[in-house]
């Protein structure tokens, strides 16, 4: 069963933007910290940021601070990454994951307390 879906990747040229979408299929998202985490060609897959169950304390790797933002619908079960000022390190397949323990917000940006990835999107940023 596919739990979480992303869409909205593309490409771009540098400097422009994108926002992806992650929907989830599971009834108790409004409960589970949800990230979205990245994986460029020939390199292992990197946080890209988080956000508690809540829709508070959200949290970026430093290369995206600033620059990207995640958001979350708890009535729509969806969660947002607009990303803006996009470079070519960007690249890379985006996933959507969710924390495998509910109500937990620690060790948010460790890949290996996330499940349920979906088949991610890819971005292009060209130079």
């Amino acid at each position: 069963q596919v739990e979480l879906v992303e869409s909205g990747g593309g490409l771009v040229r540098t400097g422009g933007s994108l926002r992806l979408s992650c929907v989830a299929s599971r009834s108790d998202f409004n409960v589970t910290t949800m990230g979205w985490f990245r994986q460029a060609p020939g390199k292992e897959r990197e946080f890209v940021a988080a956000i508690h169950w809540g829709g508070g304390l959200p949290m970026y790797a430093d290369s995206v601070k600033g620059r990207f933002t995640i958001s979350r619908d708890n009535a729509k079960n969806t969660v947002d990454l607009e990303m803006t000022r996009l470079n070519p390190q960007d690249t890379g397949v985006y996933y959507c994951g969710r924390k495998a323990r509910i109500l937990e917000f620690s060790g948010a940006s460790d890949l290996a307390r996330y499940t349920g990835w979906g088949q991610g999107t890819q971005v292009t940023v060209s130079s």
